[in-house]
């Protein structure tokens, strides 16, 4: 497969992986799917925005570039067809980097926000009742959230799709630094076939 046809499908694959990103963190700002009365009572890794801008805008860039990889025109530059293929590969690469970055951080706030657990209420009093993960294997600690109404599986569900997201997203953008340094070197199948 040629290494521009690669990169427009990581390119269609990140699309739907961002938006998911997006509306994961979209849901956090809702705790357990009602309005919140004020801005304390969200999860402060919520208002981190690691599925908006990290997963989500940081990814849509890198995405849009590796969609054109495969149209980008041949015509090249001082008389070598390939020339004009390889730059773009490269600037693929440097645009991978860019969603490397993005997709790390949404995971990494993602990861902070599992062990953290959620903010619920207790005794009248917004706070984090779970501070070192050890709910995760304890569900009967799940209830001393008197509200919102399921707030621990909804944070948990929310920021395990996103740690997800982010890790398939690390993946698929490493894949094109390899993808694109390949391009690079060995030039792209375009061209009737001559990639060098």
């Amino acid at each position: 497969m040629c290494s521009g046809s690669f990169a427009k499908c990581l390119g269609i694959t990140l699309i739907p992986l961002a938006i998911l990103s997006v509306l994961c963190n979209i849901l956090l700002l809702f705790p357990g799917g009602k309005p919140a009365k004020n801005n304390e009572d969200i999860t402060d890794e919520a208002w981190y925005f690691g599925g908006i801008l990290g997963s989500g805008v940081l990814m849509i860039f890198p995405a849009l570039v590796f969609l054109g990889m495969k149209t980008n025109d041949c015509c090249g530059c001082c008389g070598n067809e390939s020339c004009g293929r390889r730059c773009a590969m490269l600037f693929s690469v440097m645009f991978a980097g860019v969603g490397l970055i993005g997709a790390g951080y949404s995971f990494i706030v993602s990861a902070v926000a599992i062990n953290h657990g959620p903010k619920c209420l207790i005794n009248g009093t917004f706070t984090y009742p779970f501070s070192d993960g050890n709910y995760l294997s304890n569900q009967t600690m799940w209830e001393v959230c008197e509200a919102p109404e399921g707030i621990v599986s909804w944070h948990l569900g929310l920021f395990s799709t996103l740690l997800i997201m982010g890790l398939l997203q690390v993946v698929l953008c490493g894949f094109q630094v390899i993808n694109g340094l390949i391009g690079t070197i060995f030039g792209d199948c375009c061209c009737g076939g001559s990639g060098k």
